[in-house]
């Protein structure tokens, strides 16, 4: 399986958008500040993940959500109650 991964940061709010094979190794790594994109700028916490059997498929969704705005905007404003906790 392949993972596109939605984190939210607890002090700024900001949204990380991701890709892994290992999600849960992944966010073992973002928890323990090993991750140059997100090192050093606070805790996150997982507020939503995709799971693909296709690495191509998964990869294309995750550019799509960093690149796209409107798809960004669309999934978070489906997500207004889990950014909210």
């Amino acid at each position: 399986m392949f993972y596109v991964y939605l984190l939210k940061n607890k002090k700024s709010d900001r949204i990380y958008i991701g890709f892994s094979k290992d999600l849960k190794k992944r966010l073992k790594n973002h928890y323990h500040n090993s991750v140059k994109s997100t090192k050093n700028r606070g805790k996150y916490k997982l507020i939503y993940y995709e799971a693909f059997l296709s690495e191509k498929d998964a990869r294309i969704r995750e550019r799509s959500l960093k690149r796209q705005s409107r798809q960004k905007e669309f999934l978070l404003k489906n997500l207004k109650d889990s950014l909210s906790k």
